[in-house]
C-alpha cells in the first residue's frame, strides 16, 4: 500500500474540515464555543449544520444520529433521515441548527437511578462541541451529553466535562501559581490500553455462558495454558493480523490514532493502544474502539471477548489508564524534567495526586469496578483491591527526602540513573522509574498509570474520580499558596505543604509486591482500606466527604449521586442473575443431559458384559453416576438460594447476598461440573472446550 494512511480521519468532521468547509466568522464562532468562551447563535448553529450535512451526504449519509451514552455503561443512538417533504411533496434534504444541537429520544427505558418515574419519558442530548463528528455505517454521529427533562445528568459525558472542567481550572490556578501566566488552561490526557480475546465464532454461538454473560461460567484449563509466555509479544496469527489490518483502518478512518497491537500473555488474548488524547475524546475514541472490534472480529469470523475474566485459570483482560495533565502549550506537568528534585511544580503536582488518591481510595476502586471485574482484581494477574502507589525508587527517594529534610542521593544534576549504553548506540534513553505491574497506580515516567480498570467498561467515571479529586487537591494547595508575592516564598511554602503531605499520605506509598499475602496484613496495618467486592465499593457513594467533593466541584448533584448508585447496585443484580440463570439453564440443558447420555451407554456396555465387566466400564457408570447426583442436587440447592435471595430487601442487600451466598454456590457447581468435563466423553459432552477455543487462531 503505497499511501496507507491517506485515508486517515476521513470519517471526521473535525476542526480541518471546520475550517475549510465554514465561512471564516463562523469557524471562529465555533471556535470560541470550544474554548467554553461563547455560545453559538441560530444562525451560527444553520451554517455547521448545512456544512456539516453536506460533507456527510458526499460521503454517503442518509441519516444523522445523537451518539449518546447512557447510564447502561455502552453508547445508545437514535437514527433520524435528512429526508423531508419540500415543496410539492418532492424529497428535500434537511439539516437544522436546531436538528444538530438538540436531540429527544425516549429517555424511558434508559436507567434513571429514581430521577424520574419510568412514565416521564422525555430525556434530551445536547451536542459536545468538543468531541468530533463522525460518520459510522454511513450515518453522521453526533457526539453529545444525555439529559433528563429536569437537567438532571442520565449519562457519564455531563459529568465527565464538569470533571475536565473542575481540574483543567485548578491546575490553571496552580500553574499561575508558580509563575507561569501565559497557561490559560489544562487539560487531562489519557491514554486506553484495551486488552481482549478474540476465538472462532463457531465455538462463541454454541456456549449460551459467552454468548449471555461474555465469560464461561464452568470450563476445565487446557493442558497448555500460558505457563511458558510463548504467546507474550509472539508473532501475531495471519488470522489475527487480517483482523487488526481492518481494525486499524477502521479506526485511522475516524482519526483515532491505533498505536500499538501485540499478543497479550493468555492465549488468545491481544492488546490495542492509541496515542495518547484529550480524556473527553480518548473516551469516546475507546467506546468506538470497543465497538469495532467487536463488529469487525464477526467479520472475520471471530467473537471479541471483551470481559474481564472470560476463561478461568488464565489471566484476565484489562483497560490500563494512563493519565497526565497538560497544559495548552504542551507542558506535562507530572514531568520531572531535567532535575526533578527541583523541580517545585512537578513534585507539588505530584504530592498533590498523593494527597487525592490516599483521601478517596475506596471511591477510586469502585470506580474502577464492575461484577466481571470482581474476578480479576486480585487474582495475581491485576493490581489488587487495595490501593496504592508505585513511584518507583527514584521519585521516591526525592520525596523522601523532603520529608526528611536532607538532600536527595538521587537526581541533583541528572535525569535518570547511570546507564551503560549497548554496544554500536551512542544515545540510549533510560526512564527514571521502573514498572510496577503489581501497583494500582504506578507512575511511569511522566503519567499514572491505573490499572484497576476493567475491559469491559467505560472510562469515564474513573477519569470523572480522577479529575475531580485532582481538583480538590489542587486547589487545596493553590489555596495555601495564593497571595504570595515572591518566587522563593511560593517554592518555600510549596515544599511544606509536600513535607506535610507526605507524612499525611506516606501510607499510600508501596512499592512491593502488591500480589504477595504479606502486603495484604501491610495494608491492614497501615489502615489501608480492601474493600473486596464491587457491591460492596458502591456504599462509598453516602460517605458524606464523597458526597460534599462532587457537589462543591459542581460534577454531581446529591440527586445524581444517588440516582448513580442505584444504577451500579442495580446493574450488579442484573448481571449477576443474568449469570446464575444461564448456570442454571446450561446445567438443566447440556451438562446433566450429556452426563445422563453417557452413563446410560456405559451402562449397557456393562449390562452386555454380564460378570465379566472390565473395572473401567463399573468404576466409569460409579464416577459418572455420583456427579449426576452431585450436580443435580447442587443445581437444585442454587436455585432455592437464588430464589431466596431474590426476595430480599433492598437492591444492596440482594447484590450483597448474591455475591457472598450466590456466587460461592455457582463456584461450587461449576467444581462438580469441571470434575465431569475432565472425564467427559466428546460423543456426549458437546460444548466447546478451553483448548479448543484458545487455541484455535
Amino acid at each position: 500500500m503505497e499511501h496507507p494512511f491517506e485515508e486517515f480521519g476521513s470519517m471526521v468532521f473535525g476542526e480541518t474540515q471546520m475550517e475549510e468547509r465554514l465561512p471564516r466568522p463562523v469557524y471562529e464562532a465555533w471556535k470560541k464555543t470550544v474554548a467554553s468562551e461563547g455560545v453559538l447563535d441560530r444562525a451560527t448553529a444553520d451554517a455547521i449544520a448545512h456544512a456539516m450535512k453536506r460533507w456527510a451526504m458526499e460521503k454517503g449519509c442518509t441519516h444523522f444520529t445523537h451518539w449518546f451514552q447512557p447510564l447502561t455503561g455502552g453508547t445508545a443512538e437514535k437514527h433520524d433521515a435528512f429526508v423531508e417533504p419540500g415543496k410539492d411533496n418532492l424529497p428535500i434534504a434537511r439539516f437544522s441548527g436546531k436538528m444538530l444541537i438538540k436531540g429527544e429520544p425516549d429517555a424511558s427505558s434508559f436507567p434513571s437511578g429514581g430521577l424520574r418515574a419510568t412514565f416521564e419519558a422525555r430525556g434530551y442530548t445536547y451536542w459536545d462541541v468538543s468531541s468530533p463528528v463522525f460518520i459510522r455505517d454511513k450515518v453522521l454521529c453526533i457526539p453529545t451529553v444525555f439529559v433528563s427533562y429536569t437537567g438532571e445528568a442520565l449519562d457519564r459525558k455531563e459529568p465527565l466535562l464538569k470533571s475536565v472542567k473542575a481540574v483543567s481550572d485548578a491546575a490553571t490556578r496552580l500553574v499561575n501559581i508558580f509563575g507561569d501566566k501565559e497557561v490559560k488552561f489544562c487539560k487531562p490526557s489519557i491514554g486506553l490500553e484495551q486488552e481482549y480475546f478474540l476465538i472462532d465464532r463457531e465455538y462463541f454461538e454454541k456456549r449460551l455462558d459467552l454468548k449471555l454473560t461474555g465469560r464461561t461460567l464452568f470450563g476445565i484449563a487446557a493442558p497448555k495454558r500460558q505457563e511458558l509466555s510463548d504467546h507474550y509479544f509472539g508473532a501475531i496469527p495471519d488470522r489475527v493480523a487480517a483482523f487488526m489490518k481492518d481494525v486499524n483502518q477502521e479506526l485511522w478512518k475516524l482519526g483515532i490514532y491505533a498505536k500499538t497491537e501485540h499478543n497479550e500473555v493468555a492465549p488468545s488474548q491481544f492488546e490495542l493502544a492509541p496515542v495518547f488524547s484529550e480524556c473527553n475524546i480518548a473516551i469516546d475514541q475507546n467506546l468506538l474502539t470497543m465497538d469495532i472490534l467487536r463488529r469487525t472480529a464477526k467479520k472475520h469470523g471471530l467473537a471479541c471477548l471483551l470481559h474481564e475474566k472470560p476463561f478461568d485459570g488464565i489471566n484476565g483482560s484489562g483497560k490500563h489508564n494512563n493519565y497526565s495533565i497538560v497544559t495548552d502549550n504542551g507542558q506535562n506537568l507530572y514531568s520531572p524534567g531535567d532535575k526533578p528534585a527541583e523541580n517545585i511544580r512537578f513534585l507539588t503536582f505530584i504530592c498533590a495526586f498523593i494527597k487525592a488518591v490516599d483521601t478517596y481510595p475506596v471511591l477510586l476502586r469502585m470506580s474502577a469496578s464492575s461484577a466481571g471485574n470482581d474476578f480479576r482484581l486480585g487474582a495475581n494477574e491485576a493490581p489488587p483491591a487495595i490501593i496504592s502507589i508505585y513511584l518507583g525508587s527514584y521519585i521516591e527517594d526525592i520525596l523522601y527526602s523532603i520529608y526528611q529534610e536532607h538532600p536527595s542521593q538521587k537526581g541533583k544534576n541528572e535525569a535518570s540513573p547511570d546507564f551503560n549504553p549497548v554496544n554500536g548506540l551512542a544515545y540510549v534513553p533510560h526512564d527514571n522509574t521502573d514498572r510496577n505491574r503489581t501497583s494500582p497506580v504506578a507512575f511511569t515516567g511522566n503519567k499514572f498509570e491505573f490499572r484497576m480498570l476493567g475491559s469491559s467498561m467505560s472510562a469515564s467515571l474513573p477519569n470523572i474520580v480522577l479529575n475531580t479529586i485532582n481538583a480538590q487537591a489542587i486547589n487545596e494547595i493553590a489555596d495555601q499558596l495564593e497571595g504570595l508575592k515572591y518566587v522563593q516564598d511560593i517554592r518555600d511554602k510549596a515544599l511544606g505543604i509536600c513535607r506535610q503531605i507526605i507524612h499525611d499520605h506516606k501510607r499510600i506509598l508501596f512499592s512491593g509486591d502488591g500480589y504477595s499475602a504479606e502486603w495484604i496484613k501491610e495494608a491492614a496495618r497501615r489502615g489501608l482500606p480492601n474493600v473486596r467486592s464491587y457491591i460492596e465499593s458502591t456504599r462509598v457513594l453516602d460517605d458524606p466527604n464523597v458526597v460534599d467533593l462532587f457537589t462543591k466541584t459542581g460534577v454531581f448533584t446529591e440527586k445524581e449521586i444517588a440516582a448513580n448508585r442505584n444504577i451500579m447496585e442495580e446493574q450488579y443484580v442484573q448481571i449477576e442473575g443474568i449469570e446464575v440463570r444461564t448456570l442454571m439453564e446450561m446445567t438443566r440443558k447440556d451438562v446433566l443431559p450429556a452426563m445422563s447420555e453417557e452413563i446410560k451407554a456405559y451402562a449397557e456396555g456393562l449390562n452386555a458384559c454380564g460378570k465379566a465387566a472390565p473395572k473401567y466400564l463399573t468404576t466409569r457408570v460409579e464416577t459418572i453416576g455420583g456427579l449426576i447426583d452431585d450436580v443435580y442436587g447442587k443445581l437444585k440447592a442454587l436455585e432455592a438460594k437464588y430464589d431466596e435471595v431474590s426476595k430480599k430487601g433492598s437492591t444492596y442487600d440482594i447484590g450483597y447476598a448474591l455475591y457472598y451466598e450466590v456466587n460461592p454456590m455457582m463456584i461450587d457447581l461449576r467444581k462438580s461440573i469441571d470434575t465431569y468435563e475432565k472425564i467427559a466423553s466428546p460423543r456426549y459432552y458437546k460444548l466447546p472446550l478451553y483448548q479448543d477455543m484458545l487455541f484455535s487462531l
